[in-house]
């Protein structure tokens, strides 16, 4: 199996893995950020989630948690794959360059990584570009995705879905792209460089012995990167979720909906779902790199 093909499967996997365990978090982050400001009845960030995990499973039973996980492997398994793969394929390019390449600790493998090494600068501008590339891409199922985790749409089947948005053009495909590139491309440059970085620094201090090991650093190190990262972007996350759910012409645009929440809830309005995003994106984060480097590590030593 050659590299592209063993990345493309650990990606793949990484995707699956992270999608069916966390889609709840995904589900409940849409239904707190979908709503209109001007009609939120001011209450705790603690018993809005509770009551809106009450309201899910009382309409749709325990399984309505896990409403929109077909929109959402559609985008995350191939997203996750073409993603890493993507990401892995640049880094090694990048790699070659004096000005990119990153002077290793350890000898290859020392450090229980299969990765390429980068500079900061190079792990920014690598995560940053190929997130937003990939994100172009799957920006139709973004849309699905995020519709069929709201309440405001009541599509029927997932290929019914798709056919009425293909329909309405292009513009109701890329529906929040702007939004989702300026969460994107920050959030994936951060993150590599600091799970990059947490990564070194980890497997300097305790160097991996074994397999499990090296697992454990992977994941630790995604996690605190995922956490980083998350509470930097938070914002813009928020703003493509409205874009992407909310017909109201205020709605229109990602200038226009930045102004409509401040004026509706200020400062606290681009940080609503915050805490759900940030503990899907840390289980994500430590799960899905996990898979990726632990599966990767195994097809190439076996």
């Amino acid at each position: 199996m050659s590299n592209v093909s063993q990345q493309l499967l650990s990606g793949a996997l990484s995707g699956l893995a992270t999608t069916v365990c966390l889609q709840p978090f995904d589900l409940l982050k849409t239904r707190l950020q979908q709503g209109d400001g001007s009609l939120r009845i001011p209450n705790s960030r603690s018993s809005v989630i509770l009551t809106t995990t009450r309201d899910v499973i009382a309409q749709h039973g325990l399984k309505g948690l896990w409403r929109g996980t077909l929109p959402s492997l559609a985008r995350n398994v191939p997203g996750v794959a073409m993603y890493m793969t993507s990401l892995t394929q640049l880094r090694t390019f990048m790699a070659r360059s004096p000005y990119f390449a990153h002077i290793k600790r350890y000898p290859d493998g020392r450090n229980g990584s299969v990765l390429p090494s980068l500079t900061s600068q190079g792990n920014l501008l690598a995560g940053a570009t190929t997130r937003v590339a990939v994100g172009f891409v799957l920006n139709p199922f973004s849309v699905l995705k995020a519709r069929f985790e709201s309440n405001i749409y009541a599509y029927l089947s997932f290929s019914g879905a798709l056919v009425s948005i293909t329909r309405q053009g292009p513009s109701e495909l890329l529906r929040g792209f702007l939004a989702s590139s300026l969460r994107d491309a920050p959030y994936a440059g951060l993150f590599i460089v600091f799970y990059e970085g947490i990564k070194r620094e980890a497997s300097y201090l305790l160097p991996p012995t074994s397999g499990t090991d090296a697992t454990l650093i992977h994941g630790v190190s995604a996690a605190a990167a995922g956490a980083i990262a998350t509470l930097a972007t938070h914002p813009f996350d928020v703003i493509k979720t409205k874009v992407q759910v909310r017909s109201e012409e205020r709605y229109h645009g990602f200038l226009r909906t930045l102004r409509t929440i401040w004026n509706q809830r200020g400062m606290a309005g681009y940080f609503d779902g915050a805490s759900l995003r940030l503990s899907r994106k840390v289980l994500s984060s430590a799960i899905g790199w996990a898979v990726y480097e632990g599966v990767l590590m195994f097809l190439r030593t076996s």
